[in-house]
């Protein structure tokens, strides 16, 4: 029997997923998280990871693995480690070229992909018997189904695509509510240069600290950038600094929100 495993990033749609594995409507007993390291993931999302969705899942008999991504040598690599480490060239984040074209990117490959296929092949997972992937993409956000390409040991699917009717982001909400679970905040690197402009603007009004250091990372790899007599990159599509590009947001407005911001399934746009 292969294994039915869900690709858990700690958002909207995978969380309402491990509500409906919690009551039955679907089969997966198994979710994992790829954390790409504490000093990387959203505070926010790590926080309701320890505070929630651990505590539920456990509530109900489905194991939650939190995985890291491992060097040979045993010790834990993050994204934001490899961008910082001294004498580093790696660009793994797909920041903005100065032309503005997005850049390369291999953190999603590295830090979620391998690392959660190193545990599916460790557990029997393989070309001959591939493990049944669940992926928390909703219907409104189906046009990224194609573009994620399936690895050997692996057979992606789709549960809040198949739920009759298909799930809509609002649905998930729901069902995470009806659960007695607040609404998780959208998971995603902190520094993440797909953020969109509000995203950015609500962390510099909410989160000035966190704001503060996605400018530091910035600058701190166009020093190197500078060194190397290459162009300056970005993490906005601005072509300016990210403290000279981001205007702070003014006051939410009630019943507004940003529901179609962010990517919240932990997949990164794959």
């Amino acid at each position: 029997m292969n294994l039915h495993t869900f690709s858990y990033g700690g958002g909207v749609q995978s969380t309402a997923a491990l509500v409906l594995a919690a009551q039955g409507i679907i089969d997966f007993p198994v979710f994992l998280f790829a954390n790409v390291g504490a000093d990387s993931e959203d505070p926010a999302t790590l926080d309701y990871l320890e505070r929630y969705a651990k505590p539920y899942a456990a509530l109900h008999g489905i194991q939650l693995h939190e995985l890291h991504r491992q060097r040979r040598d045993s010790t834990t690599e993050t994204l934001y480690g490899r961008l910082t480490k001294p004498g580093s060239r790696s660009l793994p984040i797909p920041v903005r070229m100065s032309n503005g074209a997005p850049g390369t990117r291999s953190c999603t490959a590295d830090f979620k992909i391998r690392v959660v296929g190193r545990w599916l092949k460790a557990h029997g997972a393989s070309a001959d018997n591939p493990a049944t992937v669940g992926i928390g993409i909703s219907l409104d956000e189906i046009e990224r189904v194609n573009n994620r390409r399936a690895m050997s040991y692996e057979q992606p699917t789709y549960p809040l695509l198949d739920h009759d009717p298909p799930l809509r982001r609002h649905d998930c909400e729901r069902i995470i509510r009806s659960a007695g679970l607040p609404i998780p905040p959208k998971s995603a690197c902190w520094f993440c240069p797909f953020h969109q402009p509000l995203v950015w603007a609500e962390m510099r009004r909410d989160r000035p600290e966190l704001f503060n250091r996605a400018c530091e990372l910035e600058s701190l790899l166009n020093v190197r950038r500078a060194s190397l007599g290459k162009d300056p990159v970005y993490l906005t599509r601005f072509n300016a600094p990210l403290d000279r590009a981001i205007s702070e947001a003014g006051p939410m407005l009630p019943g507004l929100g940003d529901d179609d911001i962010g990517c919240d399934n932990g997949a990164c746009f794959t």
